[in-house]
């Protein structure tokens, strides 16, 4: 009973300051505070600050302004252009059709941005007009914008997983590998619910695509080198050991305002603005994590993680029945919160949980990125439907039915985790890493 209280108190502090609109770091900050001044003598100020410090300090935490700064330069460039260009003969001859351009430039674009705003607007602004053109179904070009937009939060580098990795203290280089193939897994279905859509569907009739030679192909494809070399520039940096997390984000960086450069599109206003979006947005993040950080050391004076670990512990549920209520948790937070937001929010509490059961940390961390991905699908915060209502005009309820189908994909990626684990877990018990 005292642990309900406890978890009833802190709800209650929550919600009436995010009611009030106060941010999100500084609620979760409020909420700490109360939880000190009530269950501890301590004095509240000194800890807040110590707290605050060593979690701003971090790092490992530089990665993450530096991956923003590469999506932020890159989505200031020709680079929507010339990936639609390079894609679009690939894509023509496949059941489908060019829709796959949104899933496969999303891929693409997820590998160079962790961010699924940044990815969902790139690849949207160079795919919606081209497909509307070509006379294919509406509800499909949005539905498949809206869902593998998300695999910016999965395929590193991965603003989410940094948080994740930040918030649990775990390798940054090995969340990023355990995303690579479920990223590709979860792309791949996308594409075949497209195949299979396009043959059962009677409203399919997109305008014929000219024919081009295998060579005419092959040339098209020069427009999408630069993008692929900085992605294995990033990524085999980290693969061979030459660059922890970090310094292949300075490397993300270096090579992306070089492309911007050689495609002409480097100018002082381009180069401030993503350097001012690249500061608002880890602003914000590093204060949410900042309030995390305070509260879960508030919380560890209550004895409410411990006390909850107990609880599902004498519940003895197996790992199965344990993911699925936090599948089911996550989904319910995820109607209200963004993504970033529900992991830190919860890993205090989750985290003592997830250890107890047994559950591989970096496995439950492309979970969590899964039902997080889900979150920006589903009303009524889901933040890739505003962007696309944004872009689009359409209502908020077109555009929800619109992306339904990818939300029970990726509930169905979920599954396939589970069922086979080694997926998210080969490629970073494999891989050689730098020694830290």
């Amino acid at each position: 009973m005292e642990n309900i209280s406890i978890i009833i108190l802190f709800l209650f502090v929550m919600f009436t300051l995010l009611g009030t609109g106060v941010w999100v770091g500084l609620a979760l900050m409020g909420v700490a505070w109360v939880g000190m001044e009530l269950f501890t003598t301590r004095p509240v100020g000194d800890v807040m600050i110590t707290t605050i410090w060593s979690a701003s300090s971090s790092w490992t935490l530089t990665a993450l302004p530096l991956f923003i700064w590469m999506g932020e330069i890159l989505y200031r460039t020709r680079l929507s252009e010339d990936m639609f260009k390079g894609l679009a003969p690939w894509m023509a001859r496949l059941p489908g059709g060019l829709v796959h351009t949104n899933i496969v430039g999303c891929t693409v674009f997820a590998a160079v941005s962790g961010s699924s705003a940044a990815t969902l607007t790139t690849v949207g602004k160079m795919s919606i007009p081209e497909l509307r053109k070509r006379n294919y179904p509406e509800k499909m070009i949005i539905g498949t914008l809206a869902g593998a937009s998300t695999l910016g939060l999965m395929i590193p580098p991965s603003l989410t997983l940094i948080v994740y990795g930040v918030t649990i203290n775990e390798s940054i280089s090995k969340l990023f590998f355990a995303g690579i193939l479920p990223g590709i897994i979860l792309a791949g279905m996308f594409m075949a619910y497209v195949a299979v859509t396009s043959r059962v569907s009677i409203s399919w009739n997109p305008a014929e695509e000219p024919k081009l030679s295998f060579l005419q192909k092959v040339a098209n494809t020069r427009f999408l080198m630069p993008v692929i070399v900085l992605i294995l520039v990033v990524i085999g940096s980290m693969h061979f050991g030459f660059a922890t997390a970090t310094e292949a984000a300075a490397f993300g960086v270096i090579g992306s305002l070089i492309l911007a450069a050689t495609q002409g599109s480097l100018s002082w206003k381009s180069f401030t603005s993503s350097l001012m979006g690249a500061t608002y947005t880890s602003a914000m993040i590093s204060l949410i994590l900042a309030g995390a950080a305070f509260l879960s050391l508030s919380m560890g004076f209550t004895g409410l993680p411990r006390g909850l670990a107990d609880i599902i512990a004498s519940l003895e549920l197996s790992k199965f029945e344990l993911i699925l209520a936090l599948l089911l948790f996550y989904i319910i937070l995820g109607m209200f919160l963004d993504g970033i937001s529900s992991v830190v929010l919860t890993m205090a509490v989750v985290e003592p949980m997830i250890r107890q059961a047994g559950i591989d940390l970096i496995w439950f961390g492309i979970f969590i990125v899964v039902v997080v991905e889900m979150a920006q699908i589903t009303p009524p915060i889901g933040f890739n439907l505003y962007v696309l209502q944004g872009m689009t005009n359409h209502q908020m309820g077109f555009i929800a039915r619109a992306a339904f189908p990818m939300f029970v994909i990726m509930v169905v990626m979920v599954f396939v985790l589970i069922a086979f684990p080694e997926i998210a877990t080969w490629l970073p018990d494999n891989i050689r890493s730098r020694p830290s």
